[in-house]
């Protein structure tokens, strides 16, 4: 038998033999850009809307990057479990789960919803009110996850953790700069040893499509039950690594970084602050390198200027080690302001 691999011209035969659709419908289907690790479309049947994704085994990187296709079923697991913490309103709805085919249906954003990352790009159509969001579902994610006793033994596989995120990032990368593999085995033995709450694992303004405000949140493959700060470094690290590249924003996404910061450090109540914010620049550095030199390199900073300066500073994190995430920032912007 065949495998099955979702494409837009045939998605149609596919939903009605599993009773989805009815002939008399019309369905429309697109595909969508699923990133390196998954096939992603769109399918319009009437007034419904919905996206399908299907994950890969190879993902359509440069290097050979392999991870288990059965990560699907936890993320549509992960997204139904988190739709009473975080509420119905900020998260898909499975519609229907393949596990034969590492596929599922989920609802689609609200129309008319916004990229954040787009909107970063863009730099003035960014409300740094969508900052706040993100911070503010950071920490219920964190503290509802923490409360409940289903997530923890249900999510402490970290397998698919390691396959996308410590192996292509944090090993990959300290292959490449032996000179910083005690640094990143530091950041390995957080990653795998500290296991207090469930982690996104992905958690970028790519993920958050915007509507009125809210954040519709997506993309949970490589959740995990782990080091919740890993999250906050991987949302940090995109809007520095966006000031590199628009400079001309800096001020804007310095209010960004701050509202998620001080949100988030309120939200989280009795977690202790201080150590919370030091794990978090100490993942923000390896990160940030991971992001030039592993399997993953962030697609819109192309100029070797920029990457090297990028490279020193994630270089200086990992070495001098600031506690504070206003420490780093000044790193970033004496390194964007120099000649």
């Amino acid at each position: 038998m065949s495998e099955f691999l979702a494409r837009p011209d045939h998605v149609r035969d596919y939903l009605a033999r599993r009773g989805l659709v009815r002939p008399a419908d019309r369905v429309s289907v697109a595909e969508l850009g699923g990133g390196v690790s998954n096939i992603v479309l769109r399918i319009e049947v009437g007034e419904r809307r919905w996206v399908l994704k299907q994950s890969l085994g190879k993902l359509r990187v440069k290097d050979d990057w392999r991870s288990d296709r059965a990560r699907i079923v936890r993320e549509a697991q992960a997204i139904e479990a988190l739709r009473a913490v975080l509420g119905p309103s900020h998260l898909p709805e499975i519609v229907y789960l393949d596990r034969e085919n590492f596929l599922f249906i989920m609802t689609a954003a609200p129309l008319g919803s916004v990229v954040w990352k787009e909107s970063l790009m863009e730099g003035g159509r960014s409300d740094p009110g969508i900052a706040r969001e993100a911070g503010r579902l950071l920490a219920q994610m964190i503290n509802g996850s923490r409360a409940d006793p289903v997530f923890q033994p249900e999510f402490l596989d970290r397998t698919v953790f390691e396959q996308l995120r410590v192996d292509p990032y944090y090993l990959t990368t300290a292959e490449r700069h032996p000179n910083l593999r005690p640094q990143f085995d530091e950041l390995i033995a957080y990653a795998r040893n500290i296991t207090t709450a469930l982690v996104h694992g992905d958690y970028s303004p790519k993920n958050m499509l915007v509507s009125g405000g809210k954040i519709f949140l997506i993309d949970f493959e490589c959740v995990h039950w782990g080091d919740p700060a890993f999250d906050a470094a991987f949302l940090i690290n995109h809007l520095l690594l966006k000031t590199f590249y628009r400079p001309r924003f800096a001020s804007l996404y310095g209010e960004a970084l701050k509202e998620f910061r001080d949100t988030l450090a309120k939200g989280l109540g009795d977690e202790r602050p201080g150590e919370f914010e030091r794990r978090t620049m100490r993942h923000l550095g390896g990160l940030m390198l991971a992001r030039m030199d592993g399997k993953s390199p962030v697609e819109y900073i192309r100029d070797e200027d920029v990457k090297n300066r990028v490279r020193r500073v994630a270089e200086q994190i990992l070495i001098e080690r600031p506690d504070r995430l206003g420490e780093v920032v000044e790193l970033v912007l004496r390194a964007i302001s120099r000649p």
